[in-house]
């Protein structure tokens, strides 16, 4: 199923001793763009978080964040970081002494600073704090992913709609462009009768001028290839697999076919017909980049 690279999960969870909460939102980005929020004393849960939305998400800027709520937090070991601690309080005094400050340092102030302290749990711990983020993170991700798939329902229908129009368009300059040949002709054959009067046409010349026209105005290779590339477009509509970056490639090509069509013209209806089809390809194209 197409997806939006836009979207949002949310999930809350008590696993074990640990109630967590995560939640996920992504925006459109070219590649696979990760960060996170997590708790300064749950760090380690960066890495494996990335690792685990990396499986289910192949492109857009993703944004976790994770809350943790401890119920075993006694079992945690804070010490005091002594060797920074000692180095801070002495370059506080020499603050007091250099300025002339009074010299009021507390334990209030030295503990304001994050550094002071050290906090260890055991591996065990990280373990099971990580299994618990993990299965909420999982939750988050289907709830992430199924409004992904929603707003990737309502792009497809959009891009097929605009596709099917530049179809019409394309049997519209396919059924006008022999009627150009033959109206140039009948304007052709005019003039030189205007010219010379009763003299006689050399219909052979007349003839060969109007075959090098008609191969000049000949747009059936272009209309084939855009049919073409709008069929494989559908083709991966209809896919489950990651086809944004495809599908960018594609709308260029499809670009290129209606710009050659448009300097080919030489009929207003027709002119304007190819106006029509790159004003829908660029809709088709500004689609396409919320398509993962």
């Amino acid at each position: 199923m197409i997806k939006s690279m836009t979207g949002f999960g949310r999930a809350q969870k008590t696993v074990g001793a640990f109630d967590v909460t995560v939640e996920i939102k992504a925006v459109n980005h070219k590649f696979f763009e990760f960060s996170s929020r997590v708790p300064r004393n749950y760090l380690f849960l960066e890495e494996p978080l990335k690792t685990f939305l990396k499986d289910h998400i192949s492109r857009g800027k993703v944004e976790a964040y994770v809350t943790v709520e401890n119920a075993l937090e006694a079992d945690a070991q804070i010490s005091i970081n002594r060797s920074f601690a000692d180095g801070y309080v002495a370059a506080l005094r020499e603050l007091a002494q250099i300025y002339d400050l009074r010299d009021d340092i507390s334990v209030s102030t030295v503990s304001r600073h994050s550094d002071v302290f050290e906090i260890k749990r055991n591996e065990v711990l990280e373990d099971e704090v990580t299994a618990a983020v993990l299965e909420t993170a999982s939750e988050a991700v289907a709830n992430f992913v199924k409004m992904r798939e929603i707003e990737g329902e309502k792009l497809k229908n959009d891009v097929i709609s605009r596709a099917n129009l530049i179809l019409e368009k394309v049997a519209f300059v396919e059924s006008r462009s022999p009627e150009t040949v033959r109206l140039y002709r009948e304007r052709l054959d005019e003039k030189i009768r205007d010219l010379l009067g009763d003299a006689q046409v050399d219909e052979q010349r007349l003839i060969t001028e109007v075959a090098i026209f008609a191969d000049k105005v000949a747009v059936a290779e272009e209309t084939v290839r855009l049919r073409s590339h709008i069929s494989q477009m559908f083709s991966m509509l209809d896919g489950d697999n990651a086809i944004g970056r495809k599908l960018d490639f594609l709308i260029q090509e499809m670009n290129r076919e209606a710009n050659t069509i448009g300097s080919k013209a030489q009929d207003v209806e027709i002119a304007h017909t190819v106006v029509d089809i790159k004003s829908e390809i660029e809709k088709i194209r500004e689609q396409i980049q919320n398509i993962e």
